[in-house]
């Protein structure tokens, strides 16, 4: 392009941005379930507790949380890279990292694969 920029990767960028975010703050949530820390569950009524499994398996919350929290980090690193414009691969890379969380992490893979010619030349 000659200079103008888009909306796709600024669109990417910011999705990537924020599901990584949420990711992370759902994996600190899994790994504190994981180690048993108390956390504030308002009682449900007939729905019982709702982390009672990640309770029974902590193994399994704090390796889903950790996994969540390094997913995040290069979800929201890559985001980054997509608002600067400066790695394709790096922007990519976190769009596909923000992929767990659905419909949003597909919007920022599609977006952000669409926008590669607006990158620098030499990433």
């Amino acid at each position: 392009m000659s200079g103008e920029r888009g909306g796709l990767l600024s669109a990417g960028g910011i999705l990537s941005i924020t599901v990584g975010v949420a990711q992370v703050i759902f994996g600190i949530a899994a790994v504190l379930i994981g180690l048993n820390v108390p956390l504030w569950l308002p009682s449900l009524p007939y729905l019982g507790d709702p982390f009672s499994v990640l309770k029974q398996y902590p193994i399994i919350a704090i390796v889903i949380g950790a996994t969540l929290i390094v997913l995040g980090i290069v979800a929201i690193i890559g985001g980054r890279a997509a608002m600067k414009r400066s790695n394709f691969g790096l922007a990519l890379a976190g769009a596909i990292c923000a992929l767990p969380s659905g419909t949003l992490g597909v919007l920022a893979v599609i977006f952000v694969s669409l926008a590669k010619g607006e990158f620098r030349q030499g990433s």
